[in-house]
């Protein structure tokens, strides 16, 4: 079932990718009850805007099946932009606004890179806190990706996160530790790229109600699910969206930082993700620009070897997960469709017997 984007705003590269054409607010498949509309709401900055915009289209269109998915791109204001990122968004985005006069099923939203240690200090917190507030009582189910995870634990439940002592950076198998309508057919392991400095710990969103679905020996939670007012509320510390290329993009943008002297220590490589030849190549690399650190160095950069070599090893664990989860959010429409229409007539009895006596 093809992927419908609200509003007529479609990105070129998806445009481009599977010659969609825009939902307009006449098209249905069949009855509104069948459908499920999504607010994507897309933070991360300007370098990553388009490329999770992407991600997040490939991965619905690939778990969405015989489920028709209307998706609007929305994004929050009071994010730090550039000229080519507002662009993007004044072309193909929504306003928050948007969402508070527009029915929605259900809502994704992404983290970006903090530039605070609090994330209440934020410039954009208020408006993520009004979202969350807003998608607890109007939405099926949010899903809330890394820093957006951490920042609704924090604004519902007090829950900091914690700093690591060095990026958690790769793919990472998680065990399930829960059986759960998302994690149906996933198998017994679950992999999912992550990258991140910070982390919520188990001990702390057990005691505040959370349910842990999967979890890292190295790390740490993964999944896990809490129930606020009417909606779900599905946290991924990690990012089951990437694509193959991802992480190795990030790789080479930490390693430009550290060239340019806009950090201090040369970037961990990767868990899990390059093959024994690609590692060996890349440690190569490694040794000749810490002997050499200078961002010219990056021309040397083996990046056509290394990207032949890799593997999306985690898209179908991502495309179970979102898969059950859209199924999910279908189910629950459906329950509420099914009880507003058992509802109505019982109130216009009732308003016939009031009339009566």
């Amino acid at each position: 079932m093809a992927l419908l984007i609200d509003g007529g705003r479609i990105p070129p590269r998806w445009l481009e990718k599977k010659a969609v054409r825009p939902a307009r607010l006449h098209d249905r498949y069949g009855s509104e009850a069948e459908c499920v509309e999504i607010a994507l709401i897309n933070n991360m900055p300007d370098a990553a805007l388009e490329d999770t915009e992407m991600q997040f289209m490939e991965l619905l269109d690939a778990a969405s099946g015989d489920i028709p998915v209307r998706l609007k791109l929305c994004s929050l204001p009071k994010v730090p932009r550039g000229d080519r990122g507002q662009r993007h968004l004044n072309s193909f985005y929504f306003g928050i606004d948007d969402l508070w006069t527009n029915r929605c099923d259900a809502v994704i939203m992404t983290g970006t890179e903090p530039r605070q240690p609090d994330l209440r200090q934020e410039s954009y917190w208020s408006a993520l806190a009004d979202v969350l507030d807003w998608a607890e009582r109007n939405t099926v189910s949010t899903v809330l990706s890394c820093l957006a995870a951490h920042a609704s634990v924090l604004h519902s439940d007090g829950i900091r996160r914690q700093p690591l002592s060095d990026k958690q950076f790769g793919v990472f198998g998680s065990e399930r530790v829960l059986d759960h309508e998302l994690t149906r057919h996933a198998g017994s392991s679950i992999q999912f790229p992550h990258s991140r400095w910070n982390e919520v710990r188990e001990e702390d969103l057990t005691s505040c109600g959370y349910d842990v679905l999967t979890k890292s020996s190295q790390a740490g939670v993964d999944l896990f699910v809490k129930r606020k007012k009417k909606s779900l509320f599905v946290h991924f510390q990690g990012h089951p969206e990437y694509g193959a290329q991802t992480l190795l993009k990030e790789y080479r943008r930490d390693i430009k930082r550290f060239l340019r002297r806009e950090r201090e220590t040369y970037p961990t490589m990767p868990h899990g993700y390059f093959d024994a030849a690609v590692t060996e190549l890349l440690a190569e690399f490694q040794e000749t620009a810490l002997a050499h650190p200078h961002e010219e160095r990056l021309v040397f950069f083996p990046e056509a070897v290394v990207t032949g070599a890799l593997q999306n090893s985690w898209h179908s664990s991502a495309t179970c997960v979102y898969r059950n989860w859209l199924q999910y959010v279908l189910s629950k429409k459906a329950e509420t469709s099914v009880l507003a229409a058992m509802t109505v007539p019982y109130a216009q009895l009732q308003r016939k017997r009031s009339a009566v006596s």
